[in-house]
């Protein structure tokens, strides 16, 4: 900046930066006491060790930092912490005006892949437009009983682990605990 544009006493002062929600509500999380992050973190991944390694790293500087702490989290869980996981999961909700048609064929998909592997089938719907969750559940639930367990345990780990994100960053951008869930000093 020019000289003769610089503030009086040579200070360069910034416009004050507007603090987003999503900061707004990390701060927040970062704030509460461990277990109160804990069960706020189960809402997102129903693996207490996840949840709790997820918490313990607080507090995280940006969402960013949050979300890769959340994935290296999900990366590392056990066979037994996945399960439980898995365990916490439900079905994949329908849209009100979906056909019975639809409803039927969805819970046997859901049946014949929960014989299969012992657990509801998980996919991550985010980025899926409204009118086409419906054809991607049923086209990934009949594709993924073609796989071996092993195959499927790596698949619905990442699907888990795509889950949390979203969930994790929704949870964040609207975190508002009770006053009571504030950490003490």
């Amino acid at each position: 900046m020019p000289s003769h544009r610089l503030p009086r006493h040579g200070r360069l002062t910034l416009p004050a930066q507007t603090r987003t929600p999503a900061a707004m509500g990390l701060e927040r999380f970062n704030g509460v006491r461990v277990d109160d992050a804990e069960r706020a973190l189960l809402t997102c991944c129903r693996s207490l060790r996840w949840a709790r390694r997820v918490a313990d790293h607080r507090p995280y500087p940006d969402l960013d930092a949050l979300l890769a702490a959340a994935d290296e989290a999900a990366y590392d869980l056990a066979p037994a912490d996945l399960a439980e996981a898995l365990a916490g999961e439900s079905l994949t909700l329908l849209p009100d005006d979906a056909y019975s048609v639809a409803h039927t064929a969805l819970s046997a998909a859901h049946a014949a892949y929960e014989s299969r592997f012992g657990h509801v089938f998980v996919i991550c719907l985010d980025n899926a437009p409204p009118g086409e969750a419906l054809d991607q559940v049923l086209a990934g639930i009949r594709s993924r009983l073609t796989n071996d367990r092993e195959e499927e345990r790596v698949l619905a780990a990442e699907e888990l682990r795509r889950l949390a994100r979203g969930r994790l960053a929704r949870l964040v951008r609207d975190f508002s605990p009770r006053p009571a869930l504030q950490r003490t000093p």
